[in-house]
This record gives C-alpha cells, sequence and structure tokens, in this order.
C-alpha cells in the first residue's frame, strides 16, 4: 500500500489471485551405461545423436548404452541425460613432457579427460604461440580413431581443439591450467610442481640490422617489467659498421639506468648485458636482462624520435623476439605426441596407458550410479540398455518408486536370448518388485546396424525405442494416451528376436508383459502397455505417467505458498490455481468425464485443514482426477438380422 500523502490518484498493481502452473516435461529420459568416453560423475544432458558423440563416443562391443541413445533420438526423443558407468580399474591415460629447460622431472602433464581407452588415441601438437612465439605456446589436439592410419604429419588428421597464445605462468589469464580445464571437452593439463628452470630474460634481434645508423641512435626498453625508459646511443655508434659496436654501446647506455619501482633488483641494469649471434651467414643481437629468475624479462619498443628499432631489428614491430625467464617451463615442443601411447624418450619421461578396466560388473554397478541422478528433476524415463535381467528391472523400478517425489518411470527389457513365451514368463515371475512405476517389454528388436560393418539386421534392446516412442506420443497426443497401438511404430526397427501370436500375446498380457509385435501393413509397434503392478487402479502405463505428471506440475507451482498465511485467501487460491490447471488438462482430453466436475475435484478448505493443521503449520490440499484408461480389448459382436421387407 502506498504512503497517501497528497491529494490525487493512486495507481498499484495487485495479483489477480491465479498463479498459472505449468505442466511438467515426461519425455525426457535418463540412460544408465557404459560409454567409449565421458565424464563418470555426474549426469550429463544431450540434446541430439551428435552431441553423444561428441561428449559419449559412439558403439562399443560390450555396451548396448549408444544404441539405446540412437534408438531415442530416432523415435522422436529430444534431449535425455547420460550416467556414465566405468569399471572400478578403468584408468586415465596421461603423458608427461620436460620443459624447455630439459629437467627431467620437471615439465606437465598432458591426461584425457575421462577414464577410457579412447584416450589412447589422442594426438598432442605443441608450438610456439602466434601472438608472442617466444613465452607463449599452442597446444592442438587431434583424435586418431582408425587404429590401422598412422599418421606422418598433424596435419593428417584435423584438429579438434586449438588452443593459442597459452602460457605457463600461473598469475596470467591465459594460464594453460585454466584455459584448458575450462574449454576442452577432451584433455586436462597439470604443470608439475617441481616444474622448474628459468634463464635470464632477453630479446632476440632479427637477422641482419642495418648499419651505420646515422642519427637515429635511440629506442625504449623496459627490463624485468620495471617499465619503459628512453635509451640513446653514444654519437660514436652513428658511424659503426661492426655490430659489436652497437651491442657495446647498447650495453653502455643502458648500465646507468636507475630503477622505477623499489621491488626492482638493481642487478637488471647492472648485469643487463648485449652480445651478438651469429645464425648462418648473418647476425643479430641478443639483449639479456642481469637477474635469472622467473620475472626476468627485456621488452622494447620504438623511441618517439631518431627511432633505431627498425635499422636494429629489435622489439616486436622489427622482427625482435621477447623470451622471459619463465619461458623455459613451457612444455618441450613437438610436432605428434600420443597420450597414452607414446614411447618414453625425450620429450616424453612419464605415459599411463588409459584403460578400461577388466573387472566384472553386475547390476548394483548400475543402480550404484542412480543417485546421480538424485538431483536431476527434469526427467522422467529411466532405462539401462541392455542390462536385462530381472535383478535390474526390479533395481530400477525400486529406484524410481523410492525417489522423494516418485516422479520417474523405468523401462524394463526382458534377456537378449528370451525369444519365447516361457522365456518372458520366466522372467516375469523371477520379478520381486511389483510397484507400478515400470513396465517390462518382450522381446528385443532387431536393427540395421547403426556402427556399420555388416548389412545384416542386429538385435537390439529395446528400452530406447520405446523411452523415444513415449517422447513421441507425449508430443502429439498426450501422456494419458497409451504409447501402444498401430501408431505407436517403432523406427528403425526391421524385425524382432519373436514373432508372436495372438495367443502367445494373451498369455502374457495378463503377466504384465508389454509385447512388441509386427503387423502386416503397419510393421513393428508396441502392443501392450501395462506396468507390471499389483494393484488393478496402476495397471495401465498412461494411468501411472499421468499420475506421475499431475505430482510433479502441482508440486513446481505451488511452491509459492510456503509461509503464506493459512487461512481462506490462501485456499481459495490454492483451489483457484490447481483448479484452472486441470480444467485446461480435462479441456486436451487428459481425464474421463463430460464436464469438469466429473473429471476432477480440487479442496482445499476448512475440511482438509483442520485447527490442528493450521497450528502445527500444514495446509491440505486434496486433488482427484478420473484417468483415462486405455480400451485394451475391442469387442465387436456381429448378429443376423432375417426377415427384412424389401424396399
Amino acid at each position: 500500500m502506498p504512503t497517501l500523502s497528497y491529494p490525487g490518484v493512486y495507481v498499484q498493481e495487485v495479483s489477480g489471485g491465479v498463479r498459472p502452473l505449468d505442466t511438467a516435461s515426461t519425455s525426457t529420459a535418463a540412460f544408465v551405461g557404459l560409454s567409449e568416453m565421458g565424464p563418470d560423475t555426474g549426469a550429463g544432458l544431450v540434446t541430439n545423436w551428435t552431441d553423444f558423440q561428441r561428449v559419449y563416443g559412439s558403439f562399443i562391443t560390450d555396451s548396448y548404452l549408444a544404441h539405446g541413445v540412437f534408438q531415442y533420438f530416432s523415435n522422436g526423443g529430444r534431449q535425455c541425460y547420460v550416467v556414465r558407468v566405468t569399471r572400478p580399474d578403468a584408468t586415465v591415460a596421461r603423458v608427461t613432457v620436460h620443459n624447455r629447460a630439459g629437467v627431467p622431472a620437471a615439465g606437465l602433464t598432458f591426461s584425457a579427460k575421462n577414464k577410457g581407452e579412447w584416450g589412447n588415441t589422442l594426438l598432442l601438437q605443441i608450438e610456439d604461440g602466434t601472438l608472442d612465439p617466444g613465452n607463449l605456446f599452442k597446444l592442438t589436439v587431434r583424435r586418431q580413431t582408425d587404429p590401422t592410419f598412422v599418421p606422418d604429419s598433424p596435419q593428417d588428421l584435423p584438429a579438434l581443439e586449438v588452443f593459442d597464445n597459452l602460457s605457463i605462468d600461473s598469475a596470467s589469464p591465459a594460464y594453460v591450467v585454466d584455459v584448458v580445464g575450462q574449454a576442452s571437452g577432451l584433455i586436462d593439463v597439470e604443470v608439475r610442481q617441481d616444474n622448474n628452470g628459468t634463464q635470464q630474460g632477453l630479446h632476440r634481434g632479427g637477422l641482419g640490422p642495418t648499419l651505420p645508423l646515422d642519427t637515429d641512435l635511440a629506442f625504449q626498453i623496459s627490463l624485468d617489467g620495471d617499465g619503459f625508459q628512453p635509451v640513446t646511443l653514444a654519437a660514436g655508434a652513428s658511424t659503426a659498421t661492426a655490430l659489436s659496436d652497437i651491442a657495446t654501446a647498447i650495453e653502455n647506455a643502458v648500465h646507468p639506468l636507475k630503477k622505477r619501482k623499489a621491488s626492482t633488483d638493481p642487478a637488471v641494469f647492472t648485469g643487463f648485458s648485449c652480445t651478438t649471434e651469429t645464425v648462418g651467414s648473418k647476425s643479430r643481437l641478443v639483449l639479456k636482462s642481469g637477474t635469472n629468475a622467473a620475472t626476468s624479462s627485456v621488452r622494447i619498443q620504438p623511441a618517439a624520435a631518431h627511432d633505431a628499432t627498425a635499422l636494429l631489428k629489435i622489439g616486436a614491430a622489427a622482427g625482435g623476439r621477447s623470451e622471459d625467464g619463465i619461458a623455459l617451463r613451457r612444455p618441450a615442443a613437438v610436432q605428434l605426441l600420443q597420450i597414452g601411447d607414446s614411447g618414453i624418450a625425450a620429450p616424453v619421461t612419464e605415459v599411463t596407458r588409459g584403460s578400461d578396466g577388466d573387472a566384472d560388473i553386475t547390476e548394483t554397478s548400475f543402480s550404484d550410479a542412480f543417485p546421480r541422478l538424485d538431483h536431476v528433476t527434469d526427467f522422467s524415463l529411466l532405462a539401462v540398455p541392455g542390462e536385462s535381467s530381472p535383478a535390474m528391472a526390479d533395481l530400477g523400478m525400486a529406484y524410481c518408486a523410492n525417489r522423494p517425489l516418485q516422479d520417474v518411470f523405468y523401462i524394463a527389457e526382458t534377456g537378449r536370448d528370451d525369444d519365447t513365451v516361457a522365456d518372458a514368463t520366466t522372467f516375469r515371475n523371477k520379478l520381486t518388485t511389483s510397484n507400478s512405476y515400470g513396465a517390462l517389454y518382450f522381446p528385443w528388436v532387431k536393427s540395421l546396424n547403426p556402427a556399420g560393418g555388416s548389412a545384416d539386421p542386429v538385435l537390439l534392446p529395446p528400452s530406447g525405442a520405446v523411452a523415444g516412442l513415449y517422447a513421441r506420443i507425449d508430443a502429439s497426443r498426450g501422456v494419458w494416451k497409451a504409447p501402444a497401438g498401430t501408431e505407436a511404430g517403432l523406427n528403425g526397427v526391421v524385425g524382432l528376436g519373436a514373432e508372436l501370436s495372438d495367443v502367445d500375446h494373451g498369455n502374457l498380457n495378463p503377466r504384465g508383459v508389454d509385447v512388441i509385435r509386427r503387423f502386416p501393413g503397419v510393421g513393428v509397434v508396441a502392443f501392450g502397455a501395462r506396468t507390471i503392478a499389483a494393484d488393478p487402479q496402476w495397471r495401465y502405463v498412461p494411468v501411472r505417467r499421468t499420475a506421475i505428471m499431475l505430482r510433479v506440475s502441482i508440486y513446481n507451482g505451488i511452491q509459492w505458498a510456503v509461509f503464506e498465511p493459512n487461512d481462506e485467501p490462501l485456499w481459495s487460491q490454492l483451489r483457484l490455481s490447481i483448479g484452472s490447471f486441470m480444467t485446461t488438462l480435462f479441456r486436451q482430453g487428459a481425464f474421463q468425464g463430460a464436464t469438469p466436475s466429473q473429471a476432477f475435484f480440487v479442496k482445499c478448505d476448512a475440511e482438509t485443514t483442520t485447527q490442528a493443521d493450521i497450528d502445527a503449520g500444514v495446509v491440505n490440499v486434496l486433488v482427484g482426477f478420473a484417468p483415462l484408461k486405455p480400451a485394451e480389448f475391442v469387442v465387436v459382436k456381429i448378429s443376423q438380422q432375417a426377415g427384412l421387407a424389401s424396399g
């Protein structure tokens, strides 16, 4: 309420009382399994198959995770979470190279971003940086995916990641550990704690200075970051034609300079030297700071008048190159360096080969990874493709039922070799879970091999395709529509592990086994929509999933009510908000009934919330709905009618 202090009109916004609720997503899946690569410490979101390949790699022989994700996107999935499981003895590929000081115990360690043999295929190229080649370096990452192809040069393989102008200085914004660690999806970098080696900061001029200098005798110099100071050579240098005489003149001009910063070591000037260096038939100037420390440096820039840098070829603009004291700590330059699979010879000092591990993996290896999804709230389907055992199905459905919000549905599948009704029945009878938070599908499906290599169809677990089907039906018809029937075709499926008859289907359906069948003119379709629940109220998949959608939507939509005054104004707002949400769903065809009152109710008043509840800080909202149940059995009665008069 505004403060009323003067006569006039006051305008204020007030709430209309209706706080809209958003419908929770029901079509985002989470897949758990072994993968070629990728992080194994959390759940990663991928939005397409290419995204999955970039982070988690491609198809591998001992896992169906990649196949499941591929089928999911092929059948209508839009995004999913991936939880990578690794064997306990899996290792990360690493290689250590010494620094440019040549100290064997010093240098940098480059490692694959995560565990697995895939890291052994990474190739590094280390070069001088583009902007400051004397102090910075460039790192290029490539990958040798074909083991039979041995590249002769880096250019034989495409560059996957390029990091230019990296610094070995931990105080620099271009520090290699920070830049690569944050930006690379393939490697990490570690600077060895014993990395050492320094030199006198120096500046090498370009080859072949032009003499004599005549009147161009000036330039500016900064030593060890003390700041630029003007330098003017003695008059005798103007006619000198020997580069050694110029070097002596530069020394004599720099030695008397005084430091500008209290922290600067006076030795940078008194110990300063300038010499000549011959390369082939040409010579150049080499200017060195008087100190040998990581911070030692020499920088040259042109003078305002009578500038000599162009003739002497010193300064970056004239082709000169500075190397600081810390420059020796950069990794040694190398054209092809294989992480994890490089021989130990200079500059390589240590190698650790990456491995997928050999330890046995069990159902609990996957269920132990489920908690990584505990804090992920925007997925509603869970599958472990190919891990098709009764124990795995029990663990998956138990996890879904025991989540605090009970907001996830598990898609289970029978075993790979289960190809008869008896096999499927035996599998179902071994399940100890009978909750409604999962469905069991039979049989496995045949698909053209997405990994290539053979034209023959391969047998794949159906959970990935079924999860994608759920997403597709949810988007087109709504979560209340059973993901089954002639419109529930499985894309990319060309056959089945077992062809079933109506009689076979009739033996499995009452047991809660959802059958995948082939029909003429339709193709391969999901033709079952039952959970494995013992409670007939939750017999059907769309009923349970609709309840999950309502629970999550209302939970997220009424968070605003927490700590509001617990009385009729709050109760009416809750009734109005939830009632409006339910009415919208009713109009979309989510519930039974011809009118809203037949389809649902929302009750929040003094009957649901007593004075004792109010004293305890509790408000009770009762929401009921009449779920749509699929027409599982369509009965047509045909009779004869005789004696019709001809007309």
